[in-house]
């Protein structure tokens, strides 16, 4: 099991405000999967990978390939406090799910 968030690249956020938007995507996804997966993707060390999106448009598109698979996703807008403007559509996290699953929605991406 895995998880994949996409963080927009052609945002330039830096490494600080990309690690704040990685971290919210992940925590909301998994808040959203149920409970077996959760607690199956805990006792395999939470694997993650980072890849990176070039758009607001492709995390959407990714969103909805995600959630036709049935997968557990969230969509990280920001407040605006920071580097972004609010509502800044910044970070996409795609489950945790089986790797396959995971890999027909992000499997082009490349690593951020």
């Amino acid at each position: 099991m895995k998880q994949a968030i996409v963080a927009r690249a052609d945002l330039g956020m830096g490494e600080g405000k990309l690690a704040a938007q990685v971290a919210h995507a992940s925590l909301s996804a998994f808040q959203d999967a149920g409970r077996r997966t959760r607690k199956k993707w805990q006792g395999e060390g939470q694997k993650k990978v980072v890849l990176r999106g070039d758009s607001e448009s492709q995390l959407f598109e990714l969103a909805d390939r995600a959630d036709k698979e049935g997968i557990p996703y969230a969509i990280v807008r920001d407040a605006g406090h920071t580097e972004l403007e609010p509502g800044t559509v910044s970070a996409l996290a795609v489950g945790p799910a089986s790797d396959d699953l995971i890999d027909r929605v992000t499997g082009d991406l490349p690593l951020y």
